[in-house]
């Protein structure tokens, strides 16, 4: 197994490693090492040391992979920043994470430019792809520098942050220290082999933000290994077909609203494209609902594997076709670590009762930076994480997901999961996007509220709300199913599949 991508020596240099899907634009394996050699250079020339931060915002791009393995090169914490973030926001996290250097791009230049007004340790600001006052120029920078290797070469990590769906974001940085060796292979890379049977023969299609967890560290994995990744510069339902087909990818991650776009396709777009190279089909990152589950392994076949984890690592289920036919709605058994369901009174819960998802003997330990009490409150006595999910486990082990703790609503002292609502009307022709959460009722505490992306905006209207409703009714019991129905043309949807649910739900409260 290679490691890093200098040291492929047994790859063709020339290989690509990685193709903009869209655009064509190629960084071969020889490119990218003497670029992210002189983006090493350009950061110890910045007086960068091992152990110091640096943040980027960028779309994907043909620089994006560039800036992270210069700094997993340099021993820096890098920390990708959501492109959807607005300035307040992105200030808050350069902020946290003591970022000394930002990388951007013309288009999120705006977004950066006000970086300035707030209080950061931000000393050199670039940007990727333009000229533009009070930034250098990425590319003319790192053709300053020498493309040899830097004399302190050690491996950086990544520091990302929580998606906020219920709350700040947090700043996720694994167990880590200076001084770890290049050849020290990341955890991903091995587990790719193992579990998903990546090698350097791999064609990986990466249709989502390279800056959310999964994309970002899946891709390192790619390289890693010697393989080839094909990264969209936006996930576009057809054009992902389109992209299987022209690289004859072989391996490829998705989440849930990725396949619900592409199964509304019309049949003749949906059989037009060859997906006879696909060997394995990941999601993982939102709930995927059985049907919209059941729908693809039909068209694509038994490709499809499933994982449940998170940016903080500390533990990893998984499933494939097989398992899940026989399992159906699980996320799978635990890998290299142990799931336990616990109660509110911190008991520990048996086969088939629903509480909150821990996992013992972690794949990794973590720290909220510069946050020891959101450390320490995601944690149980044992020792114990819980990312706040509740769900159950079954006679056989297989970990079934019900929602998210905050998530919950309590109608009339009865626990309704959003999850479960949002899974059944998602799968009604007219929708193409669907938020359920609890709003207040003076008499039951709380009633339940679904706010609808419809399929076509002329159809939103009282009739299609009222259809909805009944709809629901017939196949749900009547205390879960929506008492009222709204319209977005557009749900605050991440591209990693998550809902901003709780600024849709404080619209209501």
């Amino acid at each position: 197994m290679s490691v890093y991508p200098s040291l492929n020596t047994d790859i063709d240099p020339d290989k690509p490693a990685y193709i903009m899907a869209s655009s064509g634009d190629m960084v071969t394996y020889r490119e990218l090492n003497e670029l992210t050699n002189q983006a090493a250079q350009l950061f110890r020339s910045l007086g960068l040391e091992a152990g110091d931060h640096i943040a980027l915002q960028m779309e994907n791009n043909k620089d994006f992979l560039v800036v992270i393995w210069a700094a997993m090169r340099s021993g820096l914490i890098y920390t990708a920043i959501s492109t959807h973030l607005k300035t307040e926001e992105v200030a808050y996290i350069v902020d946290n994470c003591d970022a000394r250097a930002l990388v951007t791009s013309s288009r999120l230049a705006p977004v950066v430019d006000g970086l300035r007004d707030y209080p950061n340790k931000i000393e050199n600001y670039f940007i990727v792809d333009a000229e533009r006052e009070g930034y250098r120029n990425w590319e003319a920078a790192l053709a300053e520098q020498p493309a040899e290797a830097i004399a302190d070469e050690q491996r950086g990590i990544q520091m990302l942050y929580s998606s906020g769906t219920t709350g700040l974001p947090k700043g996720v940085l694994p167990a880590w220290s200076p001084g770890i060796p290049l050849s020290e292979a990341p955890a991903i890379a091995p587990m790719l082999e193992l579990v998903f049977g990546c090698s350097a023969d791999t064609v990986y299609l990466s249709p989502a933000p390279l800056y959310h967890a999964a994309p970002l560290i899946y891709n390192l994995g790619i390289l890693t290994l010697g393989g080839t990744s094909v990264i969209m510069e936006k996930f576009d339902a057809e054009c992902a077909l389109r992209h299987i087909e022209q690289y004859r990818v072989t391996h490829s991650q998705w989440v849930p609203i990725m396949f619900v776009r592409m199964l509304k396709l019309s049949e003749e777009v949906r059989t037009r494209y060859d997906m006879s190279s696909l060997q394995v089909a990941i999601h993982a990152a939102a709930p995927c609902p059985i049907e919209v589950k059941q729908q693809m392994i039909d068209w694509w076949g038994p490709v499809l594997f499933e994982y449940y984890s998170s940016t903080e690592g500390t533990g990893f289920t998984v499933i494939d076709s097989e398992q899940w036919l026989l399992h159906r709605g699980s996320v799978g058994l635990p890998l290299n670590c142990e799931v336990h369901i616990m109660d509110e009174a911190g008991d520990e819960l048996p086969a088939g009762e629903t509480g909150t998802v821990y996992f013992g003997s972690p794949l990794q330990s973590f720290e909220y930076y510069r946050e020891p009490e959101k450390t320490a409150a995601s944690h149980n006595a044992l020792g114990w994480s819980t990312m706040g999910d509740v769900g159950y486990l079954d006679e056989d082990g297989y970990l079934y997901l019900t929602d998210r703790k905050n998530f919950m609503i309590i109608s009339g002292g009865v626990n309704i999961y959003p999850q479960e609502v949002e899974n059944l009307l998602i799968t009604h022709p007219a929708i193409a996007d669907v938020a359920v959460f609890g709003i207040p009722n003076e008499e039951f505490g709380e009633e339940v509220k679904a706010v609808v992306q419809p399929v076509d905006w002329a159809m939103a209207g009282p009739e299609l709300a009222e259809d909805l409703v009944a709809w629901c009714r017939e196949r749900l019991s009547g205390f879960k199913c929506p008492r009222s129905v709204d319209f977005l043309e557009e749900l605050p949807r991440m591209d990693n599949g998550k809902l901003y649910k709780r600024h849709l739900r404080e619209t209501y409260l």
